[in-house]
């Protein structure tokens, strides 16, 4: 067989080593016309295709018409009540932590979810209030609508009830804009199907910075579980300071709401985990927290809390539906940043509880739609002054747990909250603030046990350990909003460093297989003589490209340009000892001349050859000149390291791009390579790598198709054959 039909690339396609120029741009031509014409093909629209993209856009055209009522039904209809009930006190409870009043709380968890029954693609998440969305709701209200501004403050005595009506009128104001502006980005990231950008906030960032969310929550909840008036903070530091200013004024606490506040969280702590224990026998978990919201009602109406013990309840909440508004376009420029750390957050959670589910059940949730679902059920609710929703984690296992298999659970959890806001919501007037905030903080048990993460973490991974911290630090210190920006930049920082940080091995081969891995590693592992296999795990483009010659060099011990260094002061050596063994025998002639003629040429002698130098009339050699003829065997053994290297093997299989700056690189490495004698092949190049290298016009005629091999076992076979034929010195002989 011949040589050069080893290579599978010269094999498999021949005439790429002799097309020319008008062959190459024939080809470009033919590429682009396919390209257009795939590109008429999807915008040509047919009947099929547009009934696919509409059911597409409303999910539930394709599921509801299948919809098995025997099957499904009574656990929709379980599911829904369970979630409804448990809807209600975390919509009042959350309503609070958005700083509105609570009846919008329950306008959030109902309208927002009707819409998603029909535009979302999942069918178990439970969509409404959540605590972290609900405290950056909060912290931009407070922003732009501070208790200052209407001359309120928790110290004074006379603030009336005009000022906390303005004040909240226009906290409502901004979290509905906030709703409005973060649902029309969802839905234009959903429609320009930009639903990968959660692959950017990594779980261990989201984790994080939901734990940090949790530690907000929590410290805002102390001052009404200790019935504490103080200052609502926002920005950064602001849990620090709200904490600070719960303990300067420790001393007003109101011991009734602590009482009933503890009561609260022992009995739902209690329960709760008696759900957890008791799942498999209760057919839907106990819902407790109903059981708290309405026992402390009663409890408060009874003994009037309100006035003989000063406990802060939820008070007035009226009666009915409100007529949809316009938000106000006004405060968009303000709280742009806002609403772009909301829309994404919002999505994440949704999503990741989407596809857990989608898993667990056999089916499949599209992100770009439930961007779409999420963008109409905030920008369409905003109208009727809702608060930016996501979904619930809690509610979500509650309702797939209790055998929830459609959204008609969620369309029946809507219509429990609907049934409080039309008819029986004053009936909760009475209910202390203290029982809402024992409900969110016992519901944010789950969320701070993500505090173990940390040492699951510093076991597997210090890179995500490292980025689980800094997203909790910065959310913590910063704020939500900032904090989120600091993780994700700090999450791409430490995507480039480890990419700009490859790790790079020489393989060696098992042998008889032709299976290479690192020689490091593994013991049964030898290095093929005469062969280097180099392999570096990321990808070639400019970020990368020092590290990855400086690895090579290191790696394999050949360094090109040091080698053509150390043989050209290795020759310039030879020439200088040339000239000095000439000068040399010129110098012995003329001692040789002193005994015989005398005096006259001693004088010559005495000045060309210093009188040390001559011993019993025999020329010594110097010091230096001994440690320069040790200088040249250590050069000598250096170029030789490469001299019994005759091929270098760059494993590309781990490589998926080449950028300009790469392909420069590469080429370089080929051409120095190569004037030191050794051959440079690629081995594993896929097809996207090997489509880069064509568009950047890698192959000429000095560097061909020949050098690129399937595998690095053909590679290998390849550079022993050309080895045997004595055809192993140069990178231009490889397409032969």
């Amino acid at each position: 067989m011949d040589v050069s039909e080893i290579s599978l690339y010269n094999v498999s396609r021949p005439v790429f080593n002799q097309e020319s120029f008008q062959a190459r741009l024939h080809r470009r031509e033919k590429l682009k016309s396919s390209r257009s014409a795939k590109l008429l093909q999807y915008f040509r629209c047919s009947t099929e295709k547009a009934k696919s993209i509409f059911i597409s856009f409303f999910p539930i055209l394709e599921w509801l018409p299948k919809y098995p009522v025997k099957e499904y039904l009574l656990g929709d209809i379980i599911s829904g009540l369970s979630t409804g009930v448990m809807q209600l006190p975390q919509s009042l409870a959350y309503a609070i932590l958005a700083a509105v009043p609570p009846v919008f709380g329950l306008y959030t968890s109902f309208f927002p979810v009707l819409l998603y029954m029909v535009f979302g693609s999942s069918r178990h998440v439970s969509i409404g209030t959540f605590a972290v969305i609900s405290l950056m709701v909060g912290g931009v209200a407070v922003k732009l609508a501070p208790d200052e501004m209407f001359d309120i403050s928790p110290m004074n005595a006379t603030n009336t009830s005009e000022s906390h009506e303005a004040r909240d009128a226009m906290r409502v104001k901004v979290a509905a804009a906030t709703a409005f502006l973060s649902g029309i980005l969802q839905l234009c990231l959903g429609l320009l199907r930009f639903g990968f950008v959660v692959v950017y906030l990594a779980e261990p960032l989201i984790r994080g910075f939901t734990t940090a969310a949790a530690v907000h929550v929590f410290v805002s909840q102390l001052k009404y579980l200790l019935g504490i008036k103080t200052k609502r903070f926002g920005g950064p530091l602001s849990a620090i300071y709200t904490f600070i200013a719960v303990c300067s004024n420790i001393k007003k606490t109101n011991i009734t709401a602590v009482i009933v506040g503890a009561i609260c969280i022992i009995i739902l702590l209690g329960v709760k985990e008696l759900n957890d224990r008791c799942k498999a026998k209760f057919p839907a978990p106990i819902p407790v927290e109903l059981i708290v919201v309405i026992i402390s009602t009663g409890v408060s109406a009874a003994m009037n809390l309100t006035e003989n013990n000063k406990v802060d309840i939820v008070g007035n909440i009226p009666t009915g539906l409100r007529a949809p508004v316009l938000p106000d376009f006004s405060l968009l420029p303000e709280i742009f940043t806002d609403c772009i750390a909301i829309a994404i957050v919002g999505f994440s959670m949704t999503i990741s509880m989407a596809k857990i589910f989608a898993l667990r059940h056999g089916y499949s949730v599209d992100g770009n739609q439930e961007l779409i679902a999420l963008g109409i059920c905030n920008s369409v609710g905003s109208f009727f002054q809702t608060f930016p929703v996501t979904t619930s984690m809690s509610r979500s296992l509650v309702q797939e747990s209790t055998g929830g298999k459609t959204e008609i659970a969620g369309g029946l959890s809507a219509l429990v909250v609907l049934l409080v806001i039309v008819a029986v919501g004053y009936l909760f007037e009475p209910l202390p603030q203290t029982a809402l905030a024992a409900i969110v903080m016992v519901n944010l048990k789950g969320i701070l046990k993500q505090f173990l993460d940390i040492p699951f973490l510093w076991r597997i991974s210090k890179f995500e350990l490292a980025l689980w911290i800094v997203a909790f630090i910065a959310s913590l210190l910063l704020g939500l909003d900032y904090g989120l920006l600091v993780a994700v930049a700090f999450a791409i920082i430490t995507v480039v460093y480890r990419t700009q940080s490859p790790k790079c091995r020489i393989l060696g081969q098992i042998p008889n297989t032709d299976i290479y891995l690192d020689i490091e590693a593994y013991e049964e592992v030898q290095e093929i003589p005469g062969i280097k296999i180099f392999q570096s795990n990321a990808s070639l483009y400019f970020a990368n490209v020092d590290m990855y010659v400086s690895a090579l060099h290191k790696k394999t011990d050949i360094d090109p340009a040091a080698i053509l260094s150390a043989k050209k002061k290795l020759e310039g050596k030879k020439k200088a000892q040339s000239a000095e063994e000439r000068k040399k025998k010129t110098i012995l002639k003329l001692v040789n001349r002193k005994s015989a003629k005398g005096a006259a040429e001693h004088e010559v002698v005495s000045v060309e050859v210093p009188n040390e130098q001559i011993q019993n009339g025999v020329l010594s050699v110097p010091e230096t000149m001994e440690h320069d003829a040790n200088y040249d065997e250590e050069l000598a053994v250096f170029i030789k390291s490469a001299a019994d290297t005759h091929s270098l093997i760059l494993d590309f299989n781990p490589v998926n791009f080449v950028d300009s700056v790469g392909a420069k690189v590469l080429k370089m490495i080929i051409m120095e390579y190569g004037e030191i004698g050794i051959n440079v092949v690629l081995a594993g190049c896929n097809e996207s790598v090997v489509a880069n290298l064509n568009t950047l016009d890698f192959f000429e005629k000095s560097v061909t198709r020949g050098l690129l091999f399937h595998t690095v076992h053909d590679a290998v076979l390849r550079c022993q054959n050309l080895a045997s034929f004595g055809d192993g010195s140069s990178t231009e002989r490889s397409s032969s």
